[in-house]
């Protein structure tokens, strides 16, 4: 089987996502890059009853190479993803912080320097059908210059040089957006941090492996 490995940490990931409530029922989708070749969820699969043989492998341009299923309709987001990244995985969670926090707002606000992690505060995409390519095309605008951006009225997609990163993304990212919809909800102005202070967060978090953040 192509990609053998990275199907199975595919298919392990959607359980960890659904596990973690960053998804619900077949929601979100995930997929790893090896070359040119994509390991990505299929559609419309259960996650709890997801293997690694029904992940389907495709090339860059979406053709299939090893697919036994429909892959998941957000492929061509993920593709996308890959193109101006050059990331080695994509996460797209339907967590509800962040898919409550991407209707009040066009960035994620800077209530905490964990907006480093992600190249500055993530930016959210303009609306756009689910599965479409104007919702590729928008969210491919967030992304310039960033490693996660929120989808309006949607969710949030993360992407990292590996899986395991990006799923570590992901859980940082809804913590994010839930600790700025506690912020935005005190009904008074909030600290924000300036460009200065969040520059010197990143330097700092630039030196913590292998996790993103620190303890």
């Amino acid at each position: 089987m192509i990609l053998d490995t990275e199907r199975h940490a595919v298919a392990e990931a959607g359980r960890r996502m659904l596990a973690d409530r960053l998804v619900a029922g077949t929601a979100g989708n995930v997929s790893v890059r090896v070359g040119d070749l994509v390991a990505v969820t299929p559609s419309a699969v259960g996650y709890a009853e997801l293997t690694g043989a029904q992940v389907g492998v495709h090339q860059l341009d979406g053709t299939p190479v090893e697919a036994p299923l429909a892959p998941t309709t957000e492929l061509p987001m993920h593709l996308s993803a890959y193109e101006i990244t050059g990331a080695g995985a994509v996460v797209h969670t339907h967590s509800p912080a962040a898919a409550a926090l991407s209707c009040l707002v066009d960035e994620v606000p800077l209530v905490h320097y964990y907006a480093a992690m992600f190249g500055g505060p993530p930016r959210v995409a303009a609306y756009a059908t689910y599965g479409t390519v104007e919702l590729a095309e928008a969210m491919a605008r967030a992304m310039r210059g960033r490693s996660g951006c929120l989808l309006a009225n949607h969710g949030a997609l993360v992407t990292a040089v590996d899986l395991a990163t990006a799923l570590d993304r992901a859980t940082h990212l809804e913590w994010l957006c839930d600790v700025a919809l506690r912020v935005i909800s005190a009904g008074r102005p909030p600290r924000l941090l300036t460009e200065v202070e969040l520059a010197a967060a990143a330097r700092r978090l630039a030196g913590y492996r292998p996790s993103p953040g620190p303890g």
